[in-house]
Parts: structure tokens; sequence; C-alpha cells
């Protein structure tokens, strides 16, 4: 008789959508697609397309914290995937909120739309801080990786140090996404506080369609991290 594995429940905590693409609604498919259970603390509403974000509406933080206090207080949760915050006093309600959750948590820090819209001010971005201390994995692309170490810019020979810089900083471990880099090649580093490092590297898409492409990889990550797979693995 086979044992029963339970399906593992991953909160998404992010903006919505209204296109489908990205966000929430992203979150949701990608759990769902892996066999994960998807519920969602919704912490803006945005009206947005590929082509860009015409208009966002943040949620109240004391509406996002009863939201997660819901699934964790009945459902339960075995991993978080965070996303866009929505707010300053969203982003620093949710760091207490989490202090003391066991769980894989995944940080997406979300600064600037695929399409270039800005999803995140200077206040917001600054709550990030708090996040990244309780985070087991932040998620950042190479601009976003830049603004959060203090670059103007990365070069891909620089990568792996600003990632290990942000990793110690914050005890955590960084998978830098290269997909804003140059040249035919992506290269995405997983780097740990203690100096780690896997790298895996495959050919670069020709494709305008990259909306959403970060919400889904985390989202996956949670989910595969939630079923306790490696994390080079998943």
């Amino acid at each position: 008789m086979s044992e029963f594995t339970p399906t593992p429940r991953i909160l998404s905590i992010a903006g919505s959508d209204s296109s489908g693409g990205a966000g929430i609604q992203a979150d949701i498919k990608t759990i769902a697609m892996l066999g994960g259970y998807a519920m969602t603390a919704i912490t803006a509403v945005t009206a947005q397309n590929t082509r860009g974000v015409q208009q966002v509406g943040a949620m109240h933080p004391d509406l996002v914290m009863d939201q997660i206090d819901s699934c964790i207080g009945d459902i339960g949760v075995d991993a978080i995937k965070i996303g866009m915050l929505g707010s300053p006093e969203i982003a620093m309600r949710l760091a207490e909120r989490l202090d003391t959750f066991a769980g894989p948590i995944v940080f997406d820090p979300v600064m600037v739309a695929t399409s270039g819209s800005v999803l995140a001010d200077e206040a917001t971005i600054a709550g990030f801080d708090a996040l990244m201390k309780i985070a087991t994995v932040v998620t950042p692309n190479l601009p976003e990786l830049a603004a959060l170490t203090g670059r103007g810019q990365i070069d891909s020979e620089e990568v792996f140090e600003a990632a290990l810089d942000l990793a110690r900083k914050y005890d955590t471990t960084v998978l830098a996404k290269g997909g804003h880099g140059e040249g035919d090649q992506v290269i995405d580093y997983v780097v740990s506080a203690s100096g780690k490092l896997a790298s895996f590297g495959h050919s670069r898409i020709d494709t305008r369609h990259t909306h959403g492409t970060g919400c889904t990889l985390s989202a996956a990550l949670a989910t595969l991290l939630a079923m306790r797979q490696p994390l080079t693995h998943a």
C-alpha cells in the first residue's frame, strides 16, 4: 500500500494582475500545475496588462494580515511566496507577522513590472530589509539586485559578488536571475551566505512574452520547497 503524501499548501502574498499573466493569478496557476494547493493574501489590486500598469490600489494592512491569519489558522501553510507588497506598512506588518513562521519563505523583491511600470516606491523598498531577514530565498533580477546592494548596475562579472553581499547581509540564500543580462546565454546564480554557489545556464529564448516570469518562478520555487525538494533542484 502506497504511503499518502499530503498536498503542499502554498500561500501567495502578492498583488492581483487583471490580465492574469503575473501576480496572484500567475501564482495560483503555477502552484496548481505543480500539484500544490494555492491560497492567497492580496496586497494590492492592479489594472495592468502586458503593455503596462494603469492603476494600483493597495489593500489596507489589516485586511492583508486577516487574509494571512485566515489561511494559517484554518487550512495551514507549508510554504509562503511573497511578491508585490503594495505599501511600506504592509511590508513591515508582514515581516512582524511571519517572523515565527517555520516553513520556507520565498521573497521576490518586486520593484518594476516587466513592462517597466514601477510597482514599489522607495519607502516600500526600504521595508524589504525586514523581509529579507526572514526569507529562506530572495529572488532578485539583475536591476533589483543592483538596487538592493547599492550598485548602479551589474554586469555579468559582478553578479556573484553582489549576490554574495546580499546573502551575507541578510543571512539568506539569493537566486540571482540572469534574464536581464546580455548575450545568448542566460545564467542564474544561487548563492548562500556561506559562499556556496550553484549556477544554471541555458540559451536565451527570443520572445516578448516575458510578463509574469518572475512571479511564476518564485511560486514554483515555493511549491517545490514545500515538497521538501533540495533548493538547487527546486
